[in-house]
């Protein structure tokens, strides 16, 4: 499967940049998928749990207290207050 670059960024500094294949959280209208090729957007992001899957096959899992998710052709990016792992 194609990646995209990821970051995960808090006010304390970035908490995670790594090649993602797919990034799973909790939008204002409901669950979002986001994978390599998806449309360019932003929107805000609920208090949810995120799931990572990464490009090695690794699967992340992170709380995160709300926040922005912008999509764009150069990568994803998940702006939140916090971002906790399990």
């Amino acid at each position: 499967m194609k990646s995209f670059p990821l970051t995960v960024s808090t006010p304390d500094g970035d908490r995670l940049r790594k090649e993602a294949i797919c990034l799973s959280v909790r939008g204002t209208e409901g669950e979002l998928a986001i994978m390599a090729g998806h449309v360019p957007f932003v929107t805000a992001v609920k208090p949810c749990t995120c799931k990572i899957e990464l490009a090695d096959e690794t699967v992340i899992k992170g709380q995160t207290d709300g926040g922005i998710l912008t999509v764009s052709q150069d990568g994803v990016t998940l702006l939140t207050g916090s971002f906790t792992t399990e």
